[in-house]
């Protein structure tokens, strides 16, 4: 599993990450709201551990931006120290999926994240995601801020591939290579494939989603005014 931890206390930051390394995962760490925020919105993870108190940006806001702004369906599992049953109705109404009282048991913790984890996996569709463009892979249908856009099979094939590796960049040479194998047409190709898709995506909406790298290659990137670092144990 991809996990991100946003948490400020830095020990129990690196405790959790540690443990869930040892238990085969992936994990990024921010050390605080308005980072996790980021991280949550431009990266792809199958859970979200968040703690309710945090600087700059608190969990909840988080929580309810992730919601309702970026519309992520990321299992979210709030972390506080706090037992108060308000404050735990406060962060299910925000969109939470699960809620552990600190201090807490690792295997505990661990065991809840697969739990939440699961059970998203069993209800999500096969829908890339990236901010408010969508891709059913099911039924090939796209949309973007719930607008059906039309795509040709070329751009079908571009886009499915800058989503998967979103927000990180795909080079021009595994665009080619995923649209005509070996056998490359002209170099125009590719450039005319992305300018069709870039007019279908963005033209119509405020925020440009896909991106030139010069001399790289093109990134699909999830808009955001927030340029931090991302916090590892």
């Amino acid at each position: 599993m991809r996990i991100l931890v946003i948490e400020d206390h830095a020990d129990i930051l690196a405790n959790v990450s540690e443990y869930f390394v040892l238990k085969g995962c992936e994990v990024t760490g921010a050390l605080d709201g308005v980072t996790g925020l980021h991280l949550a919105m431009t990266g792809n993870y199958d859970a979200i551990i968040l703690d309710v108190m945090l600087p700059g940006m608190d969990g909840n806001q988080v929580c309810h931006k992730l919601r309702s702004v970026s519309r992520r369906h990321t299992p979210i599992l709030m972390l506080t120290a706090r037992d108060e049953l308000e404050d735990r109705l406060t962060g299910f109404r925000v969109g939470a999926d699960d809620y552990i009282v600190k201090p807490f048991a690792l295997s505990e913790l661990f065991a809840r994240v697969e739990t939440v984890s699961r059970r998203s996996a069993g209800m999500r569709k096969n829908v890339l995601e990236v901010h408010d463009l969508s891709f059913d892979l099911d039924s090939l249908e796209v949309k973007r801020a719930g607008r059906l856009l039309k795509l040709n099979p070329t751009t079908l094939v571009l886009l499915e591939l800058l989503m998967r590796k979103s927000p990180a960049i795909v080079k021009r040479r595994e665009l080619e290579l995923a649209l005509w194998g070996e056998e490359t047409p002209d170099s125009d190709s590719l450039r005319t494939g992305i300018y069709m898709l870039r007019r279908t995506i963005d033209k119509s909406f405020e925020v440009p989603l896909l991106h030139t790298v010069h001399s790289m290659g093109y990134r699909l990137q999830a808009p955001s005014d927030v340029g931090l670092v991302t916090a590892r144990p």
